[in-house]
């Protein structure tokens, strides 16, 4: 049987009612989140910017199946055990795992290499990578060190710190210069991090090796992890290149955390 057009365009409109009463849902059960004793629909109400009978409505179908349940006699309602059977069955995501589909984007594209890089002992280490697709691309291994002080990596792992975290690693660092770029003291080093905090994304530009330039920029896992993403380019292409891909993986590593 064939499917007209006014057909399809109210399977459309149904989809679409669908997937908001599930993202009203989803902002429901994350307001409760935050909030043990339970909340009133009112308040529920409030939080999401929702009208009450809307709430009320969602929150019936909710209870229905408990994941939500009555907080006390008095009113309200809180997370029901329904989300305990369902927390329990969720699987745990390493920062690689979150982030291997942008990676696996952001080199297709650009067609360059890129690189995730988690903290190691005063060092970022290179834990996943997507080789580019260039006739010369910057490549190195899965396992290999990053200097913090002279890498985009590790200038972003470094940013990403709470401040007395970041004291204490600053004050072990040998600030060693790898090329005449590298930063060679605490102070250029504490103001390029406030650069990074600022902007959102780190340069480096051919303070680790020379004729490789790089930019990398942060993500947070769901349990605080913090890892960067960095794209490594050799110099002559970098310079033509690194505003767009600066815009690129500042894009795609926001469009991450939102999802996070």
């Amino acid at each position: 049987m064939a499917i007209t057009g006014r057909q399809n365009q109210e399977s459309d409109d149904q989809g679409s009612a669908g997937i908001r009463v599930i993202a009203r849902a989803a902002d429901i059960l994350r307001a409760l989140g935050k909030h043990q004793d339970g909340l009133t629909l009112g308040e529920i109400a409030q939080i999401v910017g929702l009208p009450r009978s809307t709430v009320q409505r969602i929150v019936k179908a909710l209870e229905d199946v408990n994941l939500v349940i009555a907080a006390s006699a008095a009113g309200g309602v809180r997370l029901g055990p329904a989300l305990i059977a369902l927390a329990a069955s969720a699987k745990e995501f390493s920062i690689e795992e979150f982030a291997r589909p942008i990676i696996q984007q952001l080199s297709r594209d650009t067609g360059e290499t890129i690189d995730l890089a988690i903290l190691g002992t005063d060092k970022a280490v290179v834990v996943d990578q997507i080789a580019g697709t260039h006739p010369l691309v910057a490549v190195s291994e899965k396992g290999s060190s990053l200097p913090l002080h002279c890498s985009a990596s590790g200038k972003v792992l470094l940013a990403m710190m709470p401040q007395e975290r970041l004291a204490k690693i600053l004050s072990r660092l040998a600030f060693t210069p790898l090329t005449p770029n590298s930063a060679a003291s605490r102070q250029q080093l504490e103001h390029e991090i406030e650069v990074v905090r600022r902007d959102g994304f780190a340069y480096d530009h051919e303070e680790f090796r020379l004729g490789i330039c790089a930019v990398a920029a942060g993500i947070r896992g769901p349990g605080d992890e913090i890892a960067a993403i960095s794209i490594p380019v050799p110099t002559d292409r970098f310079r033509a290149t690194k505003d767009a891909l600066a815009r690129a993986i500042l894009d795609r590593t926001q469009a991450l955390q939102r999802r996070i």
